[in-house]
């Protein structure tokens, strides 16, 4: 997931991210070092939260753009 390098291009800390998403640090923690997997509502938070598509999240493309 491309959730790391998505969070550093915005200059947010793990923490910011998990109080925006009300989240846990240590569960955006795992989800950026793959011991853990989000689920179908989580991705599309962070999907929104980014303003990207679920696919370019989770690598499937290279086009960020959800449109």
């Amino acid at each position: 997931m491309r959730l790391k390098e998505l969070r550093k291009k915005k200059g947010i800390s793990q923490l910011k991210l998990a109080m925006d998403l009300s989240m846990n640090q240590n569960t955006i923690s795992r989800y950026e070092t793959g011991e853990r997997q989000a689920d179908y509502k989580t991705l599309i938070k962070i999907a929104d939260y980014f303003d990207v598509s679920i696919d370019y999240l989770l690598e499937r493309t290279d086009i960020p753009n959800r449109y």
